[in-house]
């Protein structure tokens, strides 16, 4: 399928977000995705859609991956994330492959109070953060 104009111009604007964006602010963006693909699903399993349902599974299944791939040891709770990201991926796999209605609505339950923290942790942050001014 070839891409339009508008098609294009997305995705460059897209790039443009995630190559300026902060950490946390990917980390956001990251977990945003992940729920709107779970919903997605969600409401292609609702329809019988199983190739669209697939599709936004195995892209949530990738967005997991790479969460837990950003992970590091240095943070005393990251032991715990990397376990619920290791269940969450098990249930994306079991929702995807069972065509379990019920185990799309558990991740979504998963997903949605990190997401909701993680945005909230972002903004403490940038609150705390030094302000940079363009006029020095």
């Amino acid at each position: 399928m070839a891409l339009t104009s508008l098609d294009r111009a997305k995705q460059q604007y897209l790039e443009q977000q995630v190559a300026s964006a902060t950490p946390e602010r990917l980390l956001t963006l990251l977990y945003d995705r992940l729920l709107v693909d779970i919903d997605r699903a969600a409401s292609a399993q609702d329809a019988g859609d199983w190739n669209a349902a697939n599709t936004h599974l195995t892209h949530a299944q990738s967005i997991v991956a790479e969460l837990h791939g950003s992970l590091t040891d240095a943070w005393n709770a990251a032991a715990e994330l990397r376990g619920v990201y290791t269940y969450l991926t098990g249930r994306l796999i079991s929702a995807n492959v069972s065509r379990d209605r019920a185990a799309t609505l558990e991740c979504r339950q998963l997903v949605a109070p990190l997401r909701e923290a993680w945005h909230e942790a972002a903004e403490l942050t940038a609150a705390a953060a030094p302000r940079v001014s363009a006029l020095g």
